[in-house]
């Protein structure tokens, strides 16, 4: 029997058959891919090549019915293709948006140039003034990105003898362009980003672990203070990280937003979007705990920084709380069963270590502020840190918060579409009778 699929870092139900592996750990020789056959595999198969492939298959189909539909005789029809470019975008979601956005920018620009068209002539004042009323009317109807597009609408329509009929061919090729746009990604549905999303997660998972790793082999001994700052600043930096996969993983919502090749896509999205708040959070505290070190550093820099037996613990404490960090990000962004459970019981057993190596870093610490109570805050402050990151990695609390987000989420689009929500229920009223009366 298949591995059963489920959905990214929510714990599986009857655990799946094991598949038989292969690889290092079980002690067998790992298959080594040529370096240049591995990038040329992502490179034809990553999304950015098959959004490629897609923008220009459907510009190419738009033209070709835009000439077909269009009357005979007319220009060529550049801007059915020009509209589909637009509106092919990486996601369902997307292309549905920007398309209406698209006609109406359109619309609105035809609609200005008619108006002028009728009233006065062509001159520069009145170019002027229809491009200054395109782009303020662009404004008010929102079409955002397109607002550029309302004014040069107007202008080309604007520019030409028989306003009337150029109106009505540069409305019609927009409409099949947005049309061919939107079909194509309906019959031929997106690419899923998810798999990227979750690349980006697990690098940044990846960085706060070897952060952590070498704050532990820092720890030992005199720690100067630019080791200390130059840290400090490394762990400030994660927020531009953080700003990068939050970018991909909007991108991956969306991807999963009215697409028909996803099934649960709300639990899918939410489990990411938790889990990088999740890591969010770690990279501030991070951030907090590596200006308690510099601060320790900065007020003992004739004497080591912690007693050599506090040290090693810390240095072991780092080193499972990287190994915690890197097994949450795993965790989350692992869709097989048997690998999620595996990527679950990692987390588990980092976290029974860290806790079991804070407490007794904790005694040590107590003990050593008792005979040296200086910086004894600094002392406190470091352990709350690190107990902050091990309360927001923790596998219960976590199934809790998606608990709390996916009802939140569930009753928010029942509290938006209530008139939907009640015809849905009558429809699987009715489907239950109908079952009942064949049974």
């Amino acid at each position: 029997m298949a591995a059963r699929v489920r959905p990214y870092g929510v714990r599986a139900g009857p655990r799946a058959v094991p598949v038989p592996r292969t690889g290092h750990r079980l002690g067998m020789p790992a298959v080594v891919t040529p370096e240049p056959v591995v990038k040329l595999v992502q490179r034809t198969t990553e999304p950015a090549a098959a959004q490629t492939l897609r923008s220009t298959a459907a510009a190419v189909i738009a033209f070709a019915v835009a000439q077909s539909v269009l009357p005979e005789p007319h220009p060529a029809p550049l801007t059915a293709p020009l509209t589909a470019l637009l509106v092919v975008q990486v996601t369902l979601y997307a292309t549905l948006t920007t398309g209406i956005r698209r006609v109406n920018a359109v619309v609105v620009g035809v609609l200005i140039a008619s108006g002028f068209s009728s009233l006065v002539g062509l001159s520069w004042w009145t170019l002027g003034l229809t491009i200054f009323t395109s782009l303020l009317i662009g404004r008010v109807v929102r079409v955002n990105e397109f607002v550029p597009e309302v004014a040069i609408s107007a202008m080309l329509v604007l520019g030409v003898a028989q306003v009337a009929d150029t109106a009505w061919e540069r409305v019609l090729e927009t409409l099949v362009g947005a049309g061919v746009g939107l079909l194509f990604n309906l019959l031929l549905a997106p690419p899923v980003w998810v798999e990227s999303a979750g690349v980006s997660i697990g690098g940044l998972g990846e960085r706060m672990g070897k952060m952590f790793r070498a704050l532990g082999e820092e720890i030992g001994g005199n720690h100067p203070v630019r080791e200390a700052a130059a840290r400090l600043h490394e762990a400030r930096r994660l927020d531009h990280d953080i700003v990068e996969v939050d970018a991909s993983l909007r991108q991956a919502e969306e991807s999963l937003m009215l697409n028909p090749r996803v099934k649960e896509g709300l639990l899918n999205r939410v489990v990411l979007r938790t889990g990088l708040d999740t890591l969010e959070i770690c990279a501030v505290v991070l951030r907090v705990l590596t200006r308690t070190l510099t601060d320790l550093a900065k007020a003992r820099t004739e004497e080591a920084l912690f007693p050599e037996d506090v040290a090693t613990d810390l240095r072991e404490l780092f080193g499972h709380m990287s190994d915690a960090i890197e097994g949450f990000a795993l965790m989350i962004t692992t869709p097989m069963a048997q690998s999620g459970e595996e990527a679950e019981e990692r987390l588990a057993e980092a976290l029974v270590r860290s806790r079991r190596t804070r407490d007794h870093v904790a005694d040590l610490l107590l003990e050593d502020v008792q005979e040296h109570p200086r910086q004894w805050q600094l002392h406190g402050a470091l352990l709350a840190e690190v107990d902050r990151i091990l309360d927001e990695l923790d596998i219960d609390k976590r199934t809790e918060r998606l608990a709390e987000e996916l009802d939140r989420r569930s009753a928010e689009a029942h509290d938006r579409h209530p008139r939907l929500r009640a015809i849905s229920r009558r429809l699987r009223g009715a489907a239950q009778a109908r079952r009942r009366e064949g049974g």
